[in-house]
Formats: C-alpha cells, structure tokens, sequence
C-alpha cells in the first residue's frame, strides 16, 4: 500500500507544484494500491486560486492541461486507489476524490466537499468533465455540478459523490484498500480499464475547444474579479 498525502499551501491547495508532485509519486507507487489522504484540517481546498488569478492565456493552458493530465493519472491507476476525505474537498478537491475507486468521509458535520467550479464562473476541462460525468450518478450529476453547492458529509452520500461515512476515516479507508488489494490484480485492472475505457479519451475536434474557447474563458477579466474576490477574505 502507498500513502499519497496531499500536504501543501493553502489548505493543500493544487498548485503546480502540488499537482508535479502528485503525477511524481503516482509514478513512485509502481501501480501498488494507493491511499490517497490529505494532511492538516484539509484533504485539499481546491486549485491555488493566487496562483489562477495570475495566469495568462499561456500559463493558463500549461496549468489546466496539468490540471488533466493528474487527473487522468490518478483515474486510470492499475490499481486500487482508495481516497480517505479527512477534511475539506472542495472543486479540485472532489475532482481528486471522484477519480478514485472508493471515497470514504469522515463523519464531521462542518466538513465540506463538492464542485463550485460554475460558482466561480469558470468552464470544465473536458477530461474534468467526463470523470465528474462517469463518476457521479445519473440521478444527481445536474444537481451536483449546476448546483455547485458544498454538501456535509451525509449529503454528499446521498447525493453519490461519496461512497462512505466513517467515524475513523482513515482506519475504515485503509480497511477498504486491503479488501480491494486482496483481489487478483491481473484481473482487478483489467476490469478497472474495461469499465473506464474512453472515459478520458479526447478528440482533435475538443482539444481544439480547449485551446480556442476554453483556456481563454478562465483568463477573462469577469474571472479573475472572481477569483481575486474569493481571496479577498484569505488576505484581511
């Protein structure tokens, strides 16, 4: 079993630095299951908004094509990869969450997870887009992401963004982790690739959507007031 702690910055915030790191150590787990935790009072707060706010059309594609590519690493693991929600999920956070097999919260009533991304104002990434599609159900997909509400933790299970509600989340994630590495491997990921195959797959047709429309969206003036709005508070 290998522990992926989310441990940085603002409340474990996705920076570039942070989502490097992730890609780097998923490649370090040598496809051996993966708990995935965050660190401190926070499972992970979401992008780093400072590190957004100062994005140009560039960077802002270099950042939101990272963005996908931890994402698609973390979703299509060849292994179980089982993530314990110790604290705050929030945006970029839930992402993480819904990327991998089985989601376990902790039973803390302030605790907070959920996709705020049309709050902000801000577009999906088409890969984003497609895991929140797979993993979230039929019946609450609409809810959850037009919504774009923040849930506690029984909401957010009924609403099937988690799997589980635990009193010790990380001693009932890893219980979870051990059941699902006991199966055959060979066979797990075939299965695993199988339900998953396509899910992140990107035609020409979109990834030109994604230069042309929607990396300039998120660099827009009416964005980055948003965003610096957002900070606004972080920074009194």
């Amino acid at each position: 079993m290998y522990t992926l702690s989310l441990d940085g910055p603002g409340k474990n915030a996705l920076s570039t630095r942070m989502m490097e790191s992730i890609i780097s150590r998923l490649g370090e787990a040598s496809g051996e299951p993966v708990l995935l935790i965050g660190t401190g009072d926070a499972f992970s707060a979401g992008l780093d908004l400072k590190e957004v706010a100062g994005l140009d059309r560039a960077g802002a594609e270099r950042f939101l094509g990272l963005l996908e590519r931890m994402a698609e690493e973390l979703f299509n693991h060849p292994a179980p990869v089982v993530a314990c929600v110790n604290g705050h999920a929030i945006a970029g956070g839930c992402i993480l969450v819904l990327c991998a097999d089985h989601r376990v919260i902790a039973d803390q009533p302030k605790l907070r997870i959920g996709l705020n991304e049309v709050a902000l104002g801000v577009q999906y990434p088409p890969q984003i887009l497609a895991v929140a599609r797979h993993r979230l159900p039929p019946r609450s997909i609409e809810r959850v992401m037009l919504e774009a509400g923040l849930y506690d933790p029984q909401t957010a299970l009924t609403l099937g963004i988690v799997d589980e509600v635990a009193a010790d989340a990380p001693a009932t994630a890893r219980a979870r982790l051990e059941v699902l590495a006991r199966h055959p491997r060979e066979a797990y990921v075939a299965t695993k690739r199988a339900l998953r195959a396509g899910v992140t797959d990107v035609s020409e047709a979109t990834q030109r959507w994604f230069r042309d429309e929607l990396v300039p969206s998120w660099v827009t003036p009416a964005v980055k007031e948003r965003v610096t709005a957002v900070l606004a508070p972080r920074r009194s």
